[in-house]
């Protein structure tokens, strides 16, 4: 067991993109196969992060899937967390990031930026668990995060007032986005599709005391929005969610610059 006075004696961590030292891999050494590599071994994280999630994540199983010894990933890697933050990094890079320098509307790339940042929590739910852990300064967290800063900045808000715009969009896409991902991930933990899983959900209400006043108020509020399935339900709720706060940044840049309230477009104007 390690004792506590070890502990306080450790430095604390900070990243695993703060090594002094240069990322080990390459060829062959001390015996390690030449094959393996941070950039394989990161993919394999992925992977397993996505079939078990992070509570059955373990760098014995990553290792088994690689077909090597657990020592072998530690030559790569110095531990669990500097390989969840290679891997929280990583996902990142599948986000397709719209070049805010093109001319294109300010409010079409902020769309575009947070449908793809919701779907990447859909797909990889255990990312959102992992957002706040780290310092998130690797190279496509980076890249994240100043195109987001950069399309924000031509909103016409004063600067003072960026990072709240940024909080409001971009907490929200991470908040619909682990709810809707966790409830994807249920269903199939259920073995169950999303609209099955939806209804055993509403019949266990129904049997529930108490709730029979709550669930007709919902049942009034869900087939005004619509949808006939889950997936429709959550897209329209999102993007119409999404057009608020655009129409909300809208105003207030309007507010800032003296303006006045603007109109809000219908979301078929746009």
């Amino acid at each position: 067991m390690v004792r506590a006075a070890d502990r306080a004696g450790r430095p604390a961590r900070t990243s695993v993109w703060l090594e002094s030292r240069a990322p080990r891999g390459g060829g062959a050494r001390g015996g390690q196969p030449a094959p393996l590599d941070r950039e394989r071994i990161t993919g394999a994280a992925v992977r397993l992060l996505d079939a078990e999630g992070l509570a059955g994540f373990s760098m014995r199983r990553l290792a088994a899937g690689l077909n090597v010894t657990a020592m072998s990933v530690y030559w790569y890697v110095d531990t669990k967390d500097d390989l969840l933050e290679l891997a929280l990094d990583a996902v990142h890079g599948e986000l397709e990031l719209p070049d805010p320098d093109s001319g294109e509307d300010w409010r079409d790339q902020l769309r575009a930026i947070a449908t793809g940042y919701r779907a990447l929590l859909v797909r990889h739910p255990w990312a959102s668990s992992l957002a706040g852990r780290f310092l998130n300064i690797g190279p496509r967290s980076v890249a994240f995060s100043r195109t987001v800063q950069r399309v924000i900045r031509r909103t016409g808000l004063p600067a003072h007032r960026l990072t709240g715009a940024i909080s409001a969009v971009f907490q929200f896409v991470y908040g619909f986005g682990t709810i809707e991902g966790h409830f994807t991930l249920r269903s199939a933990e259920a073995g169950m599709s999303p609209d099955a899983y939806f209804q055993q959900a509403l019949s266990t209400l129904r049997e529930a005391p108490g709730l029979d006043d709550v669930l007709e108020e919902s049942k009034e509020i869900m087939r005004a929005r619509g949808g006939s399935t889950v997936e429709e339900m959550y897209e329209r709720d999102f993007h119409f969610a999404l057009d608020v706060l655009v129409a909300g940044i809208e105003t207030m840049a309007a507010r800032e610059a003296g303006a006045g309230p603007v109109p809000v477009p219908e979301a078929g104007e746009r």
